[in-house]
């Protein structure tokens, strides 16, 4: 058992999932080895295409799913030798919306609670309750909820225990514009606190906002575990979106190297290497091919092509 907080919250190694197979299937190998460190006060990442392995080793992190081989360590708590502090550390807010119909959200929370043992006298369910703005609908039935508010109601199930670890699972998937910025401000707080968070999703424009490290899977393989900015650096690629005083009706010749694409009439798209180009010099270029420029901006790479990449 640790006796002093860990220097990463999450712990894998050599990390093995085999599903067995049956008498028309084949074995299924869903993680491959799976080495991974999340950091102790980070929004990690964990990225991939739908059956890269994401589910399955969230399952195992949650207890879930029994692995085949390997090593999971949970804030310093080996999952085999102390499974019980190692699941008392993480909470984990699932992908289905699996709630109780017949139990109010303040029941549900003191029922959770109870699982974990907390002592009624330190539980805090009307203040979680109230953070993920479920207050007013504490003692309502979680059949009348909607399906944003039984997605509130999920994440604060996972905090009802206070673990130091929160894994995040396709959050906002489904949800409006309102409720996706409340979870992220809750999400911030909580992380602002401590707690180490674990976000998969298939946005990546949120992904790459809030994640300061990510990990992307692959065939039950990690093909990229970096900072976030690192990670956006393998595409060594800038954009330059030129706003021209007249429309064109092709883009121009600039040279070797420059990718030069209309996005609309007046809209000229400018991609090249960061190395082999200057903004200044390209700018340069389309003023002596007789371009009248009225505004420019730039683009850096996107998560989505980094992605698409390395999973593709």
């Amino acid at each position: 058992m640790p006796s002093e907080t860990p220097a990463n919250a999450i712990e894998v190694s050599n990390l093995v999932k085999t599903y067995p197979g049956t008498k028309r299937t084949q074995p299924k190998e869903a993680l491959k080895g799976i080495d991974l460190t999340v950091p102790r006060g980070s929004i990690f990442g964990l990225l991939g295409p739908n059956g890269a392995g994401k589910s399955t080793f969230i399952n195992i992190l949650a207890g879930l799913v029994i692995k085949t081989a390997g090593n999971v360590r949970i804030w310093g708590f080996d999952q085999d030798a102390n499974p019980r502090h190692a699941r008392a550390s993480i909470g984990v807010v699932p992908q289905e919306l699996n709630i109780d119909p017949f139990f109010t959200p303040l029941e549900a929370m003191d029922v959770q609670a109870g699982l974990y043992a907390v002592p009624k006298a330190e539980r805090r369910s009307m203040e979680i309750l109230s953070r993920v703005g479920l207050a007013e609908h504490a003692n309502a039935y979680a059949r009348s909820l909607s399906g944003g508010m039984r997605r509130r109601l999920l994440v604060a199930k996972a905090m009802v225990h206070q673990p130091p670890v929160l894994v995040l699972d396709e959050p906002t998937a489904g949800v409006d514009v309102e409720l996706r910025r409340m979870l992220w401000d809750y999400v911030r707080e909580l992380h602002a606190a401590g707690t180490t968070v674990i976000l998969t999703t298939h946005y990546l424009e949120e992904a790459e906002a809030m994640c300061d490290r990510i990990a992307i899977l692959n065939h039950g393989q990690v093909v990229a575990c970096e900072p976030t900015p690192d990670l956006l650096a393998r595409i060594d690629k800038k954009t330059l979106v030129l706003r021209l005083a007249s429309p064109l009706d092709a883009p121009p010749d600039l040279g070797a190297g420059v990718n030069a694409r209309l996005r609309a009439p007046d809209l000229l798209a400018l991609t090249f290497s960061r190395g082999a180009d200057s903004a200044p010099a390209l700018v340069a270029n389309a003023q002596k091919a007789g371009l009248q420029i009225t505004d420019i901006t730039t683009e850096e790479p996107k998560l989505e092509e980094v992605f698409l990449s390395l999973t593709q």
